[in-house]
């Protein structure tokens, strides 16, 4: 994966400002030409951006529900699991944890009823053993990459 240097985080920060900014805009509010930012934003978008998706409100696509529900599973069968799991629309991430719990998913649902419904899908999993559910209550602290954005850069060890 490709690495990014400070001036790739200048033009990210700058960006994250205003992200219908162009190229020429771009260049010349970061003093760097017009072919440098150009050349940057073509390797930022293979290695850095995100896919579009995840800039996309649950919430206005009628999901306002969201909880987090750790998985317990057999081992054994986790890609199965996780392959199955997947194919749950409301699920929009999950990631594999140490400690007690082995699948951490972020959920969706439209409310109580069909949150109920997902997590019945999801023990319903051969190699499921249990889960645990968490309604998110609000968001205190939103996703931002603005404060890593402007400390730059860390060094490889």
């Amino acid at each position: 994966m490709h690495s990014v240097d400070a001036t790739d985080a200048r033009i990210l920060r700058a960006l994250a400002e205003d992200p219908r900014r162009t190229v020429v805009a771009l260049a010349q509010e970061l003093g760097l030409s017009r072919n440098t930012v150009q050349a940057r934003l073509a390797r930022l978008e293979q290695h850095a951006f995100l896919p579009f998706d995840r800039r996309i409100n649950p919430t206005a696509l009628g999901y306002p529900l969201l909880a987090f529900i750790t998985v317990h599973v057999q081992q054994r069968q986790l890609a199965e699991i996780t392959d199955e799991i997947a194919r749950i629309p409301e699920v929009l991430e999950g990631h594999g944890l140490t400690g007690t719990a082995d699948l951490l998913l972020r959920v969706v649902a439209v409310d109580a009823e069909d949150l109920f419904r997902i997590h019945g899908k999801i023990l319903a999993i051969e190699g499921v053993d249990r889960t645990d559910t968490a309604l998110a209550m609000g968001e205190l602290i939103p996703f931002r990459m603005d404060p890593l954005l402007e400390r730059g850069p860390r060094a490889s060890s």
